[in-house]
């Protein structure tokens, strides 16, 4: 069974917030329900009866991008320096990085089965009209 920092950081990958004191369960997805009908419960549901291999799997996800989310953050160190001797910032790294980190994020949502949550989207762009 994932661990509770486990369930938080999958959830937050996925581009959900957070719940609060309200856990979603089988039955109850009030904390969530007005957002998006249903997704807790299913999702709560899924992370609740992984067989051990698909734990396995997850528990991958999240250190694998655990690593990814980091990179990103430290990229930042390298943002005052354009160039030293011979060295040369990459100026599109934490663009790059997000990008990546966001793909995987994506592909836990598939392997989970449900969609990305708000923070996360679908990876498009819309256009609103006002």
């Amino acid at each position: 069974m994932l661990t509770a920092g486990q369930l938080v950081d999958v959830r937050r990958f996925m581009g959900y917030p957070m719940q609060g004191d309200i856990p979603a369960t089988d039955t109850s997805d009030m904390a969530y329900g007005w957002v998006s009908s249903g997704a807790w419960q299913t999702l709560y549901h899924r992370l609740s009866t992984l067989s051990a291999d698909e734990e396995a799997v997850v528990v991958n996800y999240v250190t694998t991008l655990k690593t990814l989310e980091s990179a990103i953050t430290g990229a930042g160190d390298n943002l005052d320096t354009d160039q030293a001797a011979v060295w040369k910032r990459n100026t599109n790294e934490v663009r790059d990085r997000t990008r990546l980190f966001n793909q995987w994020r994506r592909e836990l949502c598939g392997f989970i089965g449900i969609a990305p949550g708000p923070a996360l989207g679908n990876g498009t762009t819309q256009i609103v009209r006002c």
